[in-house]
């Protein structure tokens, strides 16, 4: 029996409850959680926005250790520090034999699974795939990585999922080159990281935008060079800060239609405007045909940072250890399980960075 955060239903109130969770069986994984992230994505799990199968265990950015494995697993043992991956990629579907394993199309097919079970029998499913709200969690072997040398086992588990996006999203996305500009909305987790990226790329201006004041010093020390409190003029001011143009990338890391049409604004005649935050099917942006002509800006849509995980970490280790990446930047609260429901008041009205459940 282990402790985890359960989502009842949708639209219910999380419960800190025991469940128990089986011994791993073939295939499969078990590993106690050293840290989880407190994501969005969990959030629009809980209202409806995106849908898995209830009830649930939610999390799906987390690192921990083995303790122990199936059998036919054999690229890690028990002891191993690993990384939840929580949209592995199938490799035979058309999107992986494109080489774009960020939009698998079987990715997500282990949340329809039974994982464990309430003591009174009732299925629970594993949330997006690696139910990493929970000391512990049994999951496919295709979904952890081997954290990489040099990076803390509880500071790891936001390369999971916050620091794959951002990083990303500037990388692989928007491929921010040296001297531009970028501007970034939403600094929760996402953005912090997404600034942190963009200053790695070789950014010359950094403007970070967000509702709250308080969030300015947050962004600064993640690589931020302006500041930007949103409001009815922000993509005016956007531009003034650019000498009149607007920046040559905007990243929406909100999911709302107005910030996404304020990020689009923002950005200069032939720039590019990525949306990483996961918006409603309610949150309807449009665009005349003339301004598409005339503005030749590009609007594309991110999904996992366009990151291949295997590729990535590797990569975002060596910045960490280099001094270039700071993982600790996006954490503004250390909390128990108990403190997710807090977390995502938080979250919802827009305070702090990442929360991160540390077991």
């Amino acid at each position: 029996m282990v402790r985890a955060a359960i989502l009842p239903a949708v639209g219910s109130p999380l419960e800190i409850a025991e469940i128990d969770l089986p011994e791993p069986g073939p295939g499969q994984v078990r590993v106690r959680l050293a840290a989880a992230g407190v994501c969005h994505s969990d959030l629009s799990l809980t209202n409806g926005t995106m849908r898995v199968p209830v009830p649930a265990v939610l999390g799906h950015e987390g690192a921990g250790t083995v303790v122990s494995v199936g059998e036919g697993v054999t690229h890690i043992a028990p002891g191993d520090g690993v990384v939840l991956n929580w949209a592995p990629s199938c490799g035979s579907c058309h999107a992986c034999s494109i080489g774009e394993v960020w939009l698998c199309g079987n990715a997500l097919a282990g949340a329809a699974d039974v994982y464990a079970k309430r003591p009174d029998g009732t299925d629970l499913h594993p949330g997006l795939n690696v139910a990493a709200f929970a000391e512990e969690t049994v999951v496919a072997a295709n979904c952890v990585l081997p954290v990489p040398d040099g990076v803390p086992l509880t500071d790891a588990a936001l390369l999971g999922c916050a620091v794959l996006t951002g990083y990303g999203a500037v990388h692989h996305s928007a491929r921010v080159r040296e001297g531009e500009r970028v501007v970034v909305f939403g600094v929760g987790g996402v953005g912090l990281a997404t600034l942190q990226s963009a200053r790695i790329a070789g950014a010359g201006q950094i403007i970070a935008v967000d509702v709250s004041p308080e969030k300015e010093a947050l962004a600064r020390s993640a690589g931020a060079t302006d500041y930007v409190v949103a409001s009815e003029t922000t993509a005016r001011d956007i531009r003034k800060l650019t000498g009149g143009h607007g920046a040559d990338v905007a990243v929406e890391c909100v999911g709302r239609a107005l910030t996404i049409r304020t990020a689009w604004e923002s950005t200069r005649r032939g720039g590019r405007t990525t949306v990483v935050g996961i918006g409603g099917k309610d949150q309807q942006v449009t665009f005349n045909a003339l301004e598409l002509f005339h503005w030749g800006r590009t609007l594309s849509g991110c999904v996992y940072g366009n990151s291949d995980p295997s590729a990535d970490l590797p990569v975002l280790a060596e910045h960490v250890r280099a001094g270039r990446l700071d993982l600790g930047v996006l954490v503004t609260d250390r909390i128990g399980l108990d403190g997710i429901p807090a977390a995502f008041e938080n979250m919802m009205a827009g305070k702090g960075g990442r929360a991160l459940v540390v077991f």
